[in-house]
């Protein structure tokens, strides 16, 4: 059955990682978006919610339900027409209809219904919140596989300035004038210039992997992103501080917004416990008819006709007054007002939980940007020590292994720029997030 399901689908999943090679972010978050399964849990979820609300409106509406049932009779049994005993076969058919209609119920039906509404409302704001999620999550591994390939492409400069020396350095020991040693501290410094190829391609490829797997699609060499144009220097990190950003998130963001919903849900919740202490009022209404396969007093009569005769009607009010439910509704009251502070409670995490993100958020942004700004000066530094120590050791005036020492800073100092670099775009555009601003690079 596995090797089945595996050769029908199989044709699908391979068009499908096809399709979503050279991905842009924007595909990217539309794949995971439509692939996430925890989205899709939460769309399920609102369909219940939108089953219950369907429900509650359900209870305004007067029931009705409708009955049929048929019988033989042996031996002395009472003729349902007649009333009387007979020791025949009778054969009899019932037929019955009943409404009902509730006219007050403590307003349990009207606060029901709102409580729905909210729980519809606060669900699609959850839906929104795990898009929210999962878009800031791949945004954050498209990132991580742009550095990546942003790092193998230095680490292949790094490769080949050293096959340069290393091709320039076995010449002049061929010609005498370099020691042997020379030539063998850069194979060694080539080979560790291939050993750092080795470990870019391979972070690189865990980074793709890391990102084919948020979006729940199969993995393979071929798949890839494309690289934007990223500059630090366009995206700013002025005008706004971490209090100024937490207060135009905290009336944007649908978990917050969702949390407040739950505590006005709880609050109905609180009022429908509170109806039940309320006598309810109804109305019911029933029609009843039967037949009988046996003449009556010798008369026969047809189907239409004995159902025609025997129907009877009934109509009334019904009223029941709670005196004592052994502590339910009591109980159920409790439960309504924990809810409700258990509400309150979720409200104030969510929003602590916000303030903490958006802090955080600043506070690495800031960092980041620092960082950035030191690797800067750090690399144009480096950059002009190396191109110093290529130019002396290109006239012998330096030897390999300060050369490689001079290079391997110059490598190190433009990772850490890179790392930096994304380090901040990544976290402005989170604050972008909360800003409410698109969510795009």
């Amino acid at each position: 059955m596995l090797v089945i399901l595996f050769l029908m689908f199989s044709p699908i999943l391979m068009a499908q990682q096809e399709d979503v090679s050279a991905l842009s972010l924007q595909e990217a978050v539309n794949i995971a978006v439509e692939n996430n399964l925890t989205l899709k849990r939460s769309q399920l979820n609102q369909l219940n919610n939108e089953a219950s609300l369907l429900e509650a409106r359900g209870q305004r509406l007067p029931s009705l339900s409708a009955s049929a049932s048929g019988r033989f009779n042996w031996g002395r049994s009472i003729n349902p027409v007649t009333n009387l005993f007979e020791a025949r076969r009778i054969g009899n058919i019932n037929l019955s209809a009943n409404t009902n209609l509730t006219i007050f119920a403590g307003n349990q039906i009207t606060n029901s219904i709102q409580q729905a509404k909210i729980n519809v409302e606060a669900g699609n704001l959850n839906v929104e919140a795990t898009q929210n999620d999962i878009t800031l999550n791949v945004i954050n591994l498209f990132v991580n596989v742009v550095f990546a390939k942003e790092q193998v492409s230095i680490a292949a400069s790094q490769l080949k300035i050293s096959d340069e020396q290393l091709l320039r350095t076995s010449r002049l020991v061929e010609a005498g004038s370099l020691p042997l040693s020379e030539r063998l501290e850069m194979q060694a410094q080539k080979a560790t210039a291939e050993l750092e190829v080795i470990n870019a391609n391979n972070n690189l490829r865990l980074s793709k992997l890391n990102l084919s797997q948020q979006l729940l699609i199969p993995f393979s060499d071929g798949f890839d992103v494309s690289v934007p144009d990223l500059e630090a220097e366009d995206y700013p990190l002025e005008g706004v501080n971490a209090n100024q950003i937490y207060a135009i998130a905290v009336e944007s963001m649908p978990q917050v917004r969702s949390a407040e919903l739950l505590i006005e849900g709880a609050e109905y919740g609180v009022k429908i416990a509170k109806g039940a202490y309320y006598p309810t009022l109804g109305l019911g209404g029933n029609l009843f008819s039967n037949y009988v396969d046996q003449a009556a007093f010798g008369n026969p009569e047809s189907f239409g006709t004995q159902i025609d005769n025997n129907l009877s009607q009934a109509f009334g009010l019904n009223l029941n007054i709670p005196i004592f439910s052994n502590f339910r509704n009591k109980a159920s009251l409790q439960r309504a007002r924990v809810q409700r502070n258990l509400s309150e409670m979720q409200s104030l995490e969510v929003k602590n939980q916000l303030r903490q993100d958006i802090e955080t958020s600043y506070t690495n942004a800031y960092a980041a940007r620092q960082s950035y700004q030191a690797s800067l000066t750090r690399v144009a530094s480096l950059e002009e020590a190396f191109r110093m120590a290529q130019q002396r050791f290109d006239v012998g005036a330096l030897n390999s292994v300060d050369f490689q020492v001079a290079q391997n800073n110059l490598f190190g100092a433009q990772a850490d720029l890179l790392n930096a670099k994304y380090e901040y775009i990544f976290r402005v555009k989170v604050l972008d997030f909360y800003l409410g601003n698109p969510i795009t690079l």
